[in-house]
């Protein structure tokens, strides 16, 4: 059997139940809850219509009239392991089920089973493969890993070289940077580049209610606290042989802090409600705006928790620290604009490269992206942006010649002394840049093969 599977669009479920009373409730209690479900009655019908959009959550009957529900099981994790495969089984057969379990299915469900018992088995199997995807399709494209670090300032050149450096060596990071500077694509970054097989578990620590970070985190065994019916894995156990994202460190509960810090010293961790330990196998990548050796001079931050996340740091400059930087990224993700919404490149003009120079930009990477699109839809230059009060005493003369100056030599040097090439990642004709070359005596031969 020649199968090619993949995982795309999430909510979505394939139903393999002989019974047809079972199949049409269960079916009616997923598509209630958001669930598109494709139902079959038998595995050859489930197989023949299998294509490359394959359904996220896979839930078969272990007994089938043609072939039996792990048989079908072992088919599907071959084609491909990351799919979640339930299994419903009689009360008889409890013992198949745990070895299928250890097969490879992600849960089994003994019936009669109700509703809820039902979504939340599906609903848990959806999460799990949406991250997965979401993870191969940062593989698949590492462009989105090159965008906040576009530039040819000695900073970032130094930023891309450390990534490089680091990326394979496994060793715990902590990022430093204000908000908007790619503190997260970065950390995405380092985890591709390591080659580690298993996904990258983002979870913003400010994000989450107190009450619930903890199990987020570690994970609970059933009855841990009200409302935990079953056993769930954390975020730790879950980032297996791949690498866990921990944003905005600095809003840890402190009461957390220290079995956050066991968790990170001895690579176990423990459930909520649990006696024993679980090793556990991944990266750890922290991310900070502020200055945790400030906050734990202060008591809000744990001092050793502090000294152990910092091993090796990586600090992320804000826009208004890489200034030379700002036009090239600017046009590149005008470019991308242009291309999203099929608006024509058109020189954009003095005063918005005044603008790119002048203003400070406190939302750094998101407050300059946001800017090119709004500029690549052609909405209108605000008057308030060009005359902010955040703008240095430059004159017009000045910040043309050092920002025109500083794009066209940036985008020259990527393009390779390519004039059509440059002309793209600046978002203007070539005629234009022709133009520009000839006003500032800038000679394409010197980009040659640079």
């Amino acid at each position: 059997m020649n199968m090619t599977i993949g995982l795309p669009k999430p909510a979505t479920v394939c139903l393999i139940e002989d019974d047809e009373a079972i199949l049409n409730s269960c079916s009616q209690s997923l598509m209630l809850e958001g669930f598109e479900v494709r139902p079959h009655a038998s595995a050859q019908s489930f197989l023949s219509v299998v294509r490359p959009d394959f359904p996220y959550v896979v839930i078969t009957d272990v007994n089938l009239p043609d072939e039996d529900g792990l048989s079908l099981m072992r088919k599907v994790l071959v084609a491909n392991p990351q799919v979640p495969v339930i299994i419903m089984t009689g009360h008889g057969d409890i013992s198949m089920a745990v070895g299928a379990m250890r097969e490879g299915a992600f849960d089994f469900i003994e019936k009669p089973f109700s509703p809820d018992r039902l979504i939340t088995t599906v609903r848990n199997a959806a999460d799990k493969a949406q991250l997965i995807s979401q993870v191969a399709a940062l593989s698949r494209d590492q462009s989105c890993v090159g965008q906040v670090l576009i530039g040819q300032s000695v900073r970032l050149t130094m930023l891309r070289q450390q990534i490089s450096t680091l990326a394979p060596t496994g060793v715990d990071v902590l990022i430093n940077g204000e908000t908007g500077t790619g503190k997260e694509v970065v950390a995405q970054s380092l985890h591709i580049q390591s080659g580690r097989s298993g996904p990258f578990v983002a979870i913003n620590c400010a994000a989450l209610p107190e009450s619930i970070i903890e199990s987020e985190l570690f994970g609970h065994e059933a009855g841990a606290f009200t409302g935990a019916l079953k056993r769930r894995i954390g975020k730790f156990e879950f980032a297996k042989n791949g690498t866990i994202f921990l944003d905005e460190i600095e809003s840890m509960p402190l009461a957390l802090q220290a079995k956050l810090l066991r968790t990170i010293q001895d690579r176990t961790v423990q459930r909520l409600g649990a006696n024993e330990s679980i090793p556990i196998s991944c990266r750890v990548i922290a991310a900070t705006k502020r200055n945790l050796k400030t906050l734990s001079d202060q008591g809000h931050f744990r001092s050793d928790l502090y000294f152990r996340l910092n091993v090796v740091n990586l600090y992320l400059p804000p826009l208004r620290e890489i200034r030379e930087d700002i036009p090239l990224l600017f046009n590149f993700y005008l470019h991308q604009f242009r291309q999203k919404y099929h608006t024509p490149a058109v020189d954009t003009g003095s005063e918005v490269l005044r603008y790119l120079v002048s203003h400070d930009w406190p939302g750094n990477i998101r407050e300059l992206r946001n800017f090119a699109e709004r500029v690549a839809v052609g909405f209108p230059f605000a008057e308030a942006e060009a005359t902010s009060e955040e703008s240095p005493p430059l004159t017009l003369n000045q910040v043309l010649e050092h920002t025109e100056r500083e794009a066209l030599n940036s985008a020259l040097r990527l393009a390779s002394g390519n004039v059509a090439d440059a002309a793209g990642i600046l978002g203007i004709p070539a005629k234009t840049l022709y133009d520009k070359l000839t006003r500032f005596s800038i000679a394409v031969t010197d980009f040659k093969n640079a």
